[in-house]
């Protein structure tokens, strides 16, 4: 009994020993290989992700008052016309960038959509206050003399939002 001791402790403590070591190695080895992909995943992702900023700029700047009254107004068109063209754009831009919430923030999204929601209310409010067979030009004209009163826009706070996160990337 005491010889079989002799020989089974040794080989239990280097077994021990051994699985140990090995399952330390093994650890750190999986540790390593997870860091490699992530590091691969950011290197692949990060161009995407700045695409994703960038797109939503250029989408707030596309919905932007002034500029999706200027590029939509026509001479011939009425109030009830125009308040149509202009939804049915800024829903268009909308739908058309709604992908990209993939590689934002929630915070972010959150303020694209505050920001899109408002720009709506805004031209639903001014159009609601106008006779809807008048010339377009009132509906344009109230439109952005009602944003430019707003000092602290939906609008501006997502622009500005987008900017800060786009930094903290780098």
């Amino acid at each position: 009994m005491l010889d079989l001791l002799k020989y089974t402790l040794p080989a239990l403590v280097v077994f021990a020993t051994a699985y140990f070591l090995i399952k330390a190695l093994l650890g750190k080895e999986e540790k390593k290989m997870k860091l490699d992909v992530f590091l691969n995943n950011q290197k692949a992702i990060t161009p995407i992700r700045l695409q994703a900023y960038e797109r939503l700029i250029i989408l707030l700047e596309r919905i932007h008052p002034e500029s999706l009254v200027i590029r939509e107004n026509q001479p011939d068109m009425t109030n009830q016309q125009l308040h149509q063209v202009l939804l049915g754009m800024i829903r268009g831009e909308f739908e058309h960038n709604l992908s990209q919430q993939l590689y934002v923030t929630p915070q972010a999204w959150m303020l694209i959509k505050a920001a899109k929601e408002s720009l709506v209310q805004l031209v639903n409010s001014e159009a609601l206050q106008l006779v809807p067979t008048d010339s377009s030009i009132n509906l344009s004209k109230a439109i952005i003399e009602a944003h430019m009163q707003d000092k602290q826009s939906a609008h501006a706070k997502a622009i500005a939002f987008l900017k800060e996160e786009v930094q903290s990337l780098f």
